[in-house]
């Protein structure tokens, strides 16, 4: 005898009142996200077609101009290849230094939650004070070179900020000085979810402490190291503030930290050509969301699919 199929139980729908609830409480962050994100986005494109002022209804319609000119610019060159620079080194400079300060402040220590605040203060420092203060210290008769030569070394004091060989690495420490702090309290978040038991099994059989965060810890905080490196990536592609304080809108280029948010306003507000700055946005916009489509394919997937219940 043929046994019959299994029942499956139908699905009840979502009722009315289901429905008003949604859109109670998602409607007003989906009209708050489509104002301020996709309305302006649209805005941008519509008048990177034109030679715009920036006052008026934009008449002087040069279709694709305006992103050709971008993409012939060699200053627009030298800003992405700062950018791809800004976004390498920050990876590979902020994360093994955020790493170990997490590892050595996750054990018990004196005087550990006052070292977390201290590494935490100089994020939490507005970018215009941050920027303001450095460009002070550093530049040539700044307190950075009294300091060198006031304790014996004179010969080592430089032109950190206009120099070009030296500009980038004075970008990358004042980075790193700031936004290392946010990776560390990341990262020990994240070791917060990692359960005690491991590790203790670990030294039970022998481990040192140095395997143990080899094998256990490293590889659990996988998820939250690439999530920092996420936010590290878009942050360097939408680089401005703390370059166009310490810099401003001409030393910048030639000093080699120039980026594309800056060669926007520099090129765009600056030389009144609005509709030129907004085609650069849509350009930045463009490649900063190609990135981080291809970082969730093929990096943040397996995250994401792992986090979500009742499929496959």
């Amino acid at each position: 005898m043929q046994t019959p199929p299994p029942v499956r139980p139908r699905r009840r729908g979502i009722g009315w009142a289901q429905r008003l609830e949604i859109v109670a409480l998602s409607g007003p962050a989906i009209l708050v996200f489509v104002s301020f994100v996709i309305f302006p986005v649209l805005m941008a494109a519509y008048y990177g077609f034109y030679k715009w002022k920036g006052y008026g209804v934009p008449t002087n319609f040069v279709g694709l101009d305006n992103y050709k000119t971008i993409l012939q610019d060699t200053a627009f060159h030298e800003a992405l290849w700062h950018n791809a620079e800004i976004l390498v080194l920050s990876l590979v400079l902020q994360g093994p230094v955020a790493i170990g300060l997490a590892l050595l402040l996750n054990r018990r220590m004196r005087g550990q939650s006052a070292i977390r605040v201290l590494i935490f203060v100089p994020y939490v420092i507005s970018e215009v004070i941050t920027g303001t203060a450095w460009a002070l210290i550093l530049q040539t008769n700044g307190a950075g070179n009294d300091i060198l030569s006031s304790i014996g070394l004179g010969a080592l004091t430089e032109d950190w900020l206009a120099d070009p060989k030296l500009a980038i690495w004075s970008l990358m420490f004042i980075l790193t000085w700031k936004y290392v702090g946010f990776a560390v309290i990341l990262f020990l978040a994240g070791m917060q979810n990692i359960p005690d038991e491991l590790a203790e099994a670990a030294a039970v059989d022998g481990a040192s402490f140095w395997q143990i965060q080899r094998h256990i810890t490293l590889p659990l905080l996988g998820p939250t190291i690439r999530i920092w490196a996420f936010l590290s990536i878009i942050g360097s592609l939408q680089l401005f503030d703390l370059v166009y304080i310490i810099w401003g809108q001409y030393v910048a280029s030639t000093a080699g930290t120039s980026t594309m948010a800056t060669y926007m306003v520099v090129e765009g507000r600056n030389a009144a050509n609005y509709g030129y700055g907004n085609a650069v946005a849509v350009v930045l916009f463009v490649i900063s969301m190609v990135i981080a489509l291809i970082y969730q394919r093929f990096v943040l997937r397996r995250d994401t699919e792992g986090a979500l219940t009742g499929g496959r």
